[in-house]
C-alpha cells in the first residue's frame, strides 16, 4: 500500500502537480496566521521579519503549516486511541431471504415478480431497511479497529506537506497581494522586468514525528505587457490569490518568456524538492504513489507489491477514499474504503441525560439533498473509519476531536462497503461549537434530541434513528 500523503493547501494548481506525478494527496487546510509565524521566527533569531532571507522565510511558514496539521491529526489520533465501549456491527443483507425486490414490493415502489427497473431508481439513495430483523455482532471497539491500517500504530506516514511561496523582485519580497490595486501596482514593475520565484516546502513524518523542510526557487523573465493586459489580467481574478500576483499554468502562463530553475516550483509544488525531502525521510518517491496511469498495463509490479492504485481524480473526486462504489445492495455508495461519520450528544450537567446532537442538513446538490444526518464522509487511505469519522466531522462541522470522547460505534455491513457511525460525547466541561466548514452542508447545528425524528432525515439515519437515540440515552447513564 502506497504511504499517504496529506497535502496542508487547498491549492488546486498543487493538487493537480501531485496527482500528475502520481500522487493524489488528502486535503487539509493549515488555518496558519502567516504573520505571526514569521514573528516568531524572526523574535527567535534576534532579527526583524524584513530581516530574514527569503529562503527561510518560505520554509518557515511551510513548517508551520505542516505543523498545524500534524497538531490536528494528533488530536485524530488521539481521540480514536482512547476510544471505549462497543461496535455493534449490523448485516443488513444477511437477513434470512430478504431482498432488495422484496422491500421494493413492501413501499409499493415495484410489483411481486417484477425487477426492481435500476435505470429510473435513485441508486445513490440509501437502502432502506427498516422493518428488517438485521443480524448483528458486538465486539469492543479496539477489537473492531485491530489490524486496519490507521494513524495510532502506524510505522511510517502519513507525510503531511506544507507548502508556501513567495515572488522577489529588486530585492522585495511579495506574495499575494489580494487587492485589484496591490496586483496593479506589481503588474506594472514586472512587466519585462525579471524576477525570483522562491517555495519552501516541509515535510512531517506523522508516525515519527521527524521533521524536514528546505526551499528551491526559480528565476522569471516576464515579457512587456500593456495597460489593457493588466486591466483584463486582473479581471479574471487569477492575479490576486497567487504569490507574486502571477501564475505559470493559468492565464498569466502567456507572459511569462523564459524559466531557469524548477517550472513545477513555480506552480507552487517542487517536485524535484518533495522528493529530495521524501528521501531524507529514509522514503523512495515511488513509496507515494497512488495513482493508476491509464498507461500502465493491466497487471503491473507495483500491483503485485501490493501498492494502492486508484483513479485520477475527476470533477467531484478530491482525495484518496473519495469515489463511488458499487454495492452488494445493488446501490452505489460513496467512498471506496467505507464512509463514517460522527453522531455527537451533549449531555444536561446535572442528570447526565442527552439534552441535544449534532445534525448536519445536507447541501441540495448532494445524495438525498436536502435531508438531515451527520457530518461525515469517505474514510481516506491509511485511516480506520473511526479515525475518518473525527477527520471528516472537523472538515465539514468543525467538531474539534480533542474536545470530544467516543463511546461506542455501530457499523452497517454490506460486505464491499460499510458505514460506521461513531458515538460521542462532550468532554466533561469541554464545549463544541459546530458550524459548517465547507459547501456540503446547509445548515450544521445543535438540535433537541426529542425534535430529530421530526426532521426530514436521510434514509438510513431514519430507519437507524430510534435504536440510536436508545443507544446515546443508554450510553449517557454509565458515562462518567
Amino acid at each position: 500500500m502506497a504511504i499517504p500523503l496529506i497535502l496542508a493547501s487547498k491549492s488546486l494548481p498543487r493538487r493537480n502537480v501531485l496527482n500528475a506525478a502520481g500522487v493524489c494527496p488528502t486535503i487539509r487546510v493549515s488555518h496558519v496566521d502567516e504573520p505571526a509565524a514569521l514573528r516568531d521566527a524572526a523574535a527567535k533569531a534576534g532579527v526583524n521579519v524584513g530581516e530574514l532571507f527569503i529562503g527561510d522565510r518560505v520554509a518557515i511558514l511551510a513548517e508551520a503549516k505542516a505543523q498545524a496539521v500534524y497538531q490536528a491529526y494528533r488530536n485524530v489520533a488521539a481521540t480514536a486511541d482512547a476510544a471505549t465501549g462497543e461496535c455493534v456491527v449490523g448485516y443488513p443483507l444477511k437477513a434470512a431471504g430478504r431482498s432488495e425486490t422484496d422491500d421494493a414490493v413492501e413501499r409499493g415502489t415495484t410489483e411481486p415478480g417484477k425487477p426492481i427497473d435500476y435505470s429510473t431508481a435513485h441508486i445513490a439513495t440509501t437502502r432502506d431497511f427498516s422493518g428488517v430483523n438485521i443480524p448483528t455482532r458486538t465486539q469492543p471497539i479496539n477489537v473492531f479497529t485491530a489490524g486496519r491500517p490507521g494513524l495510532v500504530h502506524s510505522t511510517v506516514g502519513p507525510l503531511i506537506l506544507g507548502c508556501d511561496s513567495m515572488f522577489l523582485m529588486d530585492g522585495e519580497c511579495y506574495g499575494k497581494p489580494h487587492s485589484v490595486e496591490a496586483a496593479r501596482e506589481r503588474l506594472k514593475h514586472m512587466s519585462g522586468a525579471t524576477g525570483e520565484l522562491w517555495t519552501g516546502h516541509c515535510l512531517v513524518d506523522f508516525a515519527t514525528g521527524r521533521v524536514v523542510r528546505d526551499a528551491s526557487h526559480a528565476v522569471v523573465h516576464f515579457s512587456e505587457f500593456s495597460g489593457d493586459d493588466i486591466e483584463r489580467y486582473i479581471a479574471t481574478g487569477e492575479p490576486l490569490e497567487v504569490a507574486g500576483s502571477f501564475t505559470l499554468e493559468g492565464f498569466g502562463g502567456a507572459f511569462i518568456d523564459g524559466i531557469e530553475g524548477d517550472p513545477s516550483g513555480i506552480i507552487g509544488l517542487s517536485l524535484p524538492l518533495v522528493r529530495r525531502l521524501t528521501e531524507r525521510l529514509g522514503i523512495a518517491w515511488p513509496d507515494l504513489w497512488n495513482v493508476r496511469s491509464e498507461l500502465a498495463p493491466t497487471e503491473s509490479k507495483a500491483e503485485g507489491a501490493g501498492h494502492a492504485g486508484i483513479e485520477p481524480p475527476k470533477e467531484n473526486v478530491h482525495q484518496p477514499g473519495d469515489g463511488w462504489i458499487d454495492c452488494d445492495c445493488g446501490r452505489k455508495h460513496w467512498g471506496v474504503n467505507g464512509a463514517s461519520g460522527v453522531l455527537l450528544a451533549r449531555r444536561d450537567e446535572r442528570t447526565g441525560n442527552v439534552t441535544h446532537v449534532v445534525m448536519q442538513h445536507r447541501a441540495v446538490w448532494s445524495a438525498e439533498g436536502g435531508t438531515w444526518g451527520i457530518p461525515g464522509g469517505a474514510t481516506a487511505q491509511g485511516e480506520t473509519p473511526i479515525e475518518g469519522a473525527l477527520r471528516e466531522s472537523y472538515e465539514e462541522a468543525n467538531i474539534t476531536p480533542e474536545d470530544i470522547d467516543v463511546v461506542g460505534s455501530y457499523c452497517e455491513d454490506h460486505g464491499p462497503w460499510a458505514y460506521t457511525t461513531v458515538f460521542a460525547f462532550e468532554k466533561p466541561g469541554h464545549t463544541v461549537e459546530p458550524k459548517a466548514n465547507d459547501d456540503e452542508s446547509m445548515e450544521i447545528a445543535w438540535v433537541p434530541i426529542e425534535q430529530v425524528g421530526g426532521l426530514k432525515l436521510l434514509t438510513a439515519m431514519r430507519t437507524d434513528w430510534p435504536r440510536f437515540a436508545a443507544r446515546l440515552n443508554a450510553l449517557a447513564a454509565t458515562y462518567r
